[in-house]
């Protein structure tokens, strides 16, 4: 991340370079952003990174490309839709106020800890039905023991290295194989009831692709366990570690400006009067979602976003040779004094209606665009302003001296050392 932000300080909007014999280019302009995620994205597929996420989510949603990827998409979109998500808010508030209720006066957390704990909550009931929260600790050391063997897979010839039993592999196989035991136990539990509790789970077991041709057997409309695993564990880790670390973020930028801090509780107060907050309740919090959206611009979950080229291209006046890697980076863009003018200053004011107006659409992307936009991206904005808000109705976290605060940028844009926060009462 550090070598992007410099090729985007040293060469401004187009940058190339070498990544072995492959051609690499960084994109930082808004306009070369639309053009390869929207524009020309039937051109594109996933990088290196995310084919080589495989090992670990399959042909899920995030790595599955072309026709397989709309098939997909299309039979998981319906979990999303708005009369779902109203059911989930309720789930979301009530999980932060649980949380909260647990916290004491002075106590000292790790915050990125909490956040992880209380979004995959979050998800594993909202979209699974189930209670994961006794085992969260086993899935936190699992997930990160997969995301830090991402650094070695992206070396090359690392489909040769995987195979050999050295720490890091082994570590790897026994955190896929924890999720794994995890995924296919709740499956296995949901076809034995045969119950249909109206989730993601219920919809992926029943679900049929209506768009299949006619000669398609009704067994291959349906999902098979192996591609319900894929769908699950990627919408499992997706939907639970992404927007914990967005929250983690945010409760430190909030500890670091208390003016900010101090509007966000007067909101949170005149809308909520003391009651745990629900779906009605998010558009009335305005400013809190621009706290989150200021947040998420300085400290984007998804940091960065590849694509290799099928064809040869134009953009910017230069030709692209097919399979190329462009590379576009959110944290990079969101840091643009041309967007954002004294870019590291942390100011939820970016983020009124005119504000918003008046820069280019994608000079701020941290779900994605085009046909791959982030397919949770309603849920994450949803979950992430009710439970800040739940949580910020009693308390204030307050960064425990000394603590060093450092990013981590492996898939996601984690902090490196936690989140070491004391709860003080409002």
């Amino acid at each position: 991340m550090k070598f992007l932000s410099r090729m985007a300080s040293t060469y401004g909007d187009m940058a190339y370079f070498r990544l072995g014999p492959v051609h690499a280019y960084f994109f930082n302009h808004p306009e070369f952003v639309r053009d390869i995620l929207v524009t020309r994205q039937g051109n594109f597929i996933k990088s290196r990174m995310l084919q080589r996420a495989r090992v670990l989510l399959g042909e899920g949603l995030l790595t599955s490309e072309g026709q397989f990827h709309l098939r997909q998409r299309r039979m998981v979109q319906p979990a999303f839709h708005r009369d779902r998500l109203a059911g989930y808010a309720a789930v979301m508030g009530e999980y932060a106020a649980r949380t909260g209720s647990r916290w004491q006066a002075g106590q000292t957390l790790d915050v990125a800890d909490e956040m992880m704990r209380l979004t995959l909550a979050v998800v594993g009931k909202t979209l699974f039905s189930a209670d994961v929260e006794t085992e969260a600790t086993e899935i936190g050391s699992a997930l990160t023991s997969v995301l830090k063997m991402f650094d070695m897979l992206m070396l090359p010839f690392s489909e040769y290295f995987e195979k050999l039993p050295i720490p890091a592999v082994k570590r790897f196989e026994r955190g896929r194989d924890t999720l794994d035991r995890i995924i296919y136990k709740i499956i296995a539990e949901r076809r034995a009831s045969r119950e249909d509790q109206g989730d993601l789970l219920s919809m992926l077991l029943l679900a049929q692709d209506e768009e299949a041709s006619a000669e398609t057997s009704e067994a291959e409309r349906r999902m098979s366990d192996k591609q319900i695993r894929d769908e699950a564990l990627t919408l499992f880790l997706a939907g639970h570690e992404t927007t914990a670390n967005a929250l983690t973020w945010t409760w430190y930028l909030l500890s670091q400006n208390p003016e900010c801090e101090s509007r966000m509780h007067e909101e949170v107060d005149r809308v909520l009067s003391g009651r745990t907050p629900g779906f009605d309740d998010f558009p009335a919090l305005r400013y809190t979602e621009m706290v989150l959206a200021e947040a998420m611009r300085l400290y984007p979950p998804a940091w960065g976003v590849g694509r290799m080229n099928l064809e040869a291209f134009e953009i910017g006046g230069i030709e692209v040779p097919a399979r190329s890697i462009c590379l576009l980076s959110p944290y990079v863009m969101h840091r643009n004094p041309a967007y954002y003018p004294d870019p590291e200053r942390f100011d939820p004011e970016r983020w009124t209606p005119e504000a918003r107006q008046a820069r280019p659409k994608f000079s701020y992307f941290p779900f994605g665009g085009g046909s791959r936009v982030c397919i949770g991206e309603r849920f994450a904005w949803l979950e992430g302003v009710l439970i800040l808000a739940a949580l910020a109705r009693k308390w204030k976290l307050r960064l425990e001296p000394g603590h060093p605060v450092e990013i981590l940028p492996l898939i996601t844009l984690r902090t490196k050392h936690g989140m070491k926060m004391t709860v003080h009462p409002r």
